[in-house]
């Protein structure tokens, strides 16, 4: 009963962290020229391009979690992913605005944890799910 139990949690784990990917990735699809605006007012290099390029990620690499495949290179593309958000969007030390910078500043912690979760999950052997 432990290894099905196991197995579950494990699943259910890598479910949560896919869709976190995924969903947005969609989300990004259905509001593309918001998110372009928001992009290019936070600096980030060829807005269109590294927008297309972060739904593919999300979409692809988001599935393959959930399908159990290719955790260690979709880990890595959307740790990175992580990394670049943060660096560019939730940028929270470059606000003087105090809500908003709490508030950036709970979305970069926030990703950093599931930062840890990706490197968990890259860690992972992946014949165990």
């Amino acid at each position: 009963m432990s290894d099905n139990f196991d197995r579950y949690v494990y699943l259910t784990g890598r479910t949560i962290i896919g869709l976190y990917f995924l969903v947005p990735g969609i989300f990004k699809i259905l509001s593309f020229s918001d998110y372009i605006q928001i992009v290019s007012i936070n600096g980030v290099p060829f807005p269109v391009f590294s927008l297309i390029l972060v739904i593919l990620c999300q979409l692809i690499f988001g599935s393959s979690i959930i399908l159990g495949r290719f955790l260690k290179i979709g880990s890595i593309v959307l740790g990175t992913n992580i990394l670049l958000f943060n660096f560019y969007i939730h940028d929270f030390w470059n606000m003087n605005d105090v809500i908003n910078q709490n508030h950036e500043m709970q979305n970069f912690i926030k990703n950093t944890a599931i930062l840890a979760g990706l490197l968990v999950l890259y860690k992972t052997d992946e014949s165990s799910s």
